[in-house]
């Protein structure tokens, strides 16, 4: 079957970026046959499954047509924009788009590769915000050597097949290496697509029309809720600055998404329709990711911010309402673990495994231990294929596949898949980590032999588990015995 970039004829999409009498029409046209290849395509999946998948990239479609309607976006960077959103992101067949690249992957290492990688060089930030993952502090602060980054992105590019990326931090923006900074990596790279989370401080007029010529970046700035609670945990005065960001970007015509971490402080408020509203309607993203605070890094501190069980399923309703009915594409990295098949870490195809800026590959920015450094494995004469080869990494694939993500009649919870470490504590301990993994900090050193803090883990996974098993049945695998009965 013809894969979703080939059904998008490149005409529609031209029609509805750069034709304003026509862009409603060419938006709809496009909009069937997203929703005609999704449901079509990916016998693997769930009917819910790709009704996630569906609205998700829809209302991505329709918030980017919105905001080139305001004079939000500019024309170029849609089109890049676009063919990102459109392209296997959402395939689960892993046979499809597959290169020479991929192919030789599979031959060497017998799975497929992942789909990126998330990259953070640098551990610098001009903030201190509460609860960071990446125990981040003022000033100055570990980051990779320019010509290391360079390798990493250029093995990802040739050896991974990845034409997507991920930047994070500290922050990217602080990024300062022999005399370059990180949008010479993006311009250098200029065939593959960066989103780059930020707190959005540093983003000023030209800062915003860097991107704005570069046209493969979109910047995922964080907020907390509204000002009150964004100065909250980011310091006074931020939200006016994130604010002051936003209008340099739509000026220029960069889009932007949103990144909120989701806490016992906030929660009400991202429960709110208004709070989508005002993102998207107001200030213009065209997409937004949320997270909920982990208990790692700093946030092992203030594990009393980390959202109960119960907050959590709230969430979950919430977000299929946001999706569904307000329209708006809003996903959350666990509730929303259908849009990718429940967990991507590990290095596993379709996923992505991180690297930080100490050079430590771990496999998911919220999976704290590490076995190789990616420095030490090019020493070795290795590249960067062979900084996912290690146990750790295969037990973390090894659950995945137990968990059936690609088996239909046997998949697990798909509320239960997202997280290895914080969803399923206790396997983690018992079958994942090995015993030459390290911690990635001292608060994940210290996690190891924190009886108190193995406690609260098990039993926040027990909990969980009780809560979502009855939605996954009656969403997911009621929708497999409606089809197979048909």
């Amino acid at each position: 079957m013809k894969s979703l970039v080939q059904n998008l004829i490149p005409e529609v999409i031209n029609q509805a970026i750069s034709n304003k009498t026509v862009r409603k029409l060419a938006v709809r046209q496009l909009d069937k046959k997203i929703h005609d290849s999704i449901l079509e395509d990916n016998s693997l999946l769930f009917e819910e499954e790709k009704l996630d998948r569906y609205y998700f990239v829809s209302n991505v479609v329709k918030q980017v047509s919105n905001c080139i309607d305001k004079g939000y976006i500019s024309k170029n960077v849609a089109r890049r924009m676009l063919k990102v959103f459109m392209s296997d992101s959402f395939k689960v067949n892993r046979e499809a788009h597959l290169t020479d690249v991929k192919c030789e992957y599979k031959e060497k290492y017998n799975e497929y590769p992942p789909k990126f990688l998330v990259l953070s060089p640098e551990k610098a930030c001009n903030l201190e915000c509460v609860g960071c993952y990446a125990s981040c502090t003022p000033g100055k602060g570990t980051h990779l050597d320019f010509t290391l980054t360079q390798r990493i992105v250029r093995e990802a590019h040739d050896i991974l097949g990845s034409r997507f990326i991920t930047i994070s931090g500290g922050e990217p923006l602080m990024y300062s290496s022999q005399g370059k900074t990180i949008l010479d990596i993006f311009e250098e790279f200029s065939d593959m697509f960066f989103l780059m989370y930020t707190n959005g401080t540093l983003i000023n007029k030209q800062i915003a029309s860097r991107l704005a010529e570069l046209g493969n970046v979109v910047p995922l700035i964080s907020v907390e809720g509204y000002e009150k609670e964004t100065d909250e945990r980011r310091g006074k005065g931020v939200h006016k600055k994130i604010r002051e960001a936003m209008s340099n970007l739509r000026e220029v015509g960069v889009p932007f998404g949103i990144s909120v971490t989701a806490t016992t402080k906030n929660y009400e408020i991202l429960l709110t329709d208004d709070f989508y509203k005002y993102y998207f309607d107001e200030m213009g993203a065209t997409h937004m990711w949320q997270f909920q605070l982990m208990p790692i890094g700093k946030g092992k501190d203030v594990m009393e911010l980390m959202i109960t069980p119960q907050q959590r399923v709230e969430f979950y309703k919430k977000g299929e309402y946001v999706t569904r009915e307000l329209r708006y594409p809003m996903a959350d990295f666990w509730n929303s673990s259908s849009l990718c098949t429940g967990c991507i870490a590990y290095g596993r195809w379709n996923g992505y495994f991180y690297i930080d800026f100490d050079g430590k590959v771990a496999p998911c920015v919220f999976v704290p231990y590490y076995v190789d450094k990616i420095q030490d494995i090019y020493d070795n004469g290795g590249n960067l294929a062979d900084a996912i080869q290690s146990q750790f990494f295969k037990n973390g694939r090894n659950w995945q596949r137990e968990r059936g993500f690609d088996q239909k009649e046997h998949k697990g919870d798909y509320l239960m898949i997202p997280c290895s470490i914080r969803d399923n504590y206790a396997n983690f301990r018992k079958n994942i980590l090995t015993p030459e993994a390290k911690g990635i900090d001292r608060e994940a050193k210290e996690s190891l032999h924190d009886k108190e803090y193995k406690k609260i883990m098990i039993d926040y996974g027990q909990e969980l588990d009780e809560l979502t098993k009855k939605i996954y049945d009656r969403k997911y695998r009621k929708s497999l015995a409606m089809h197979t009965t048909k």
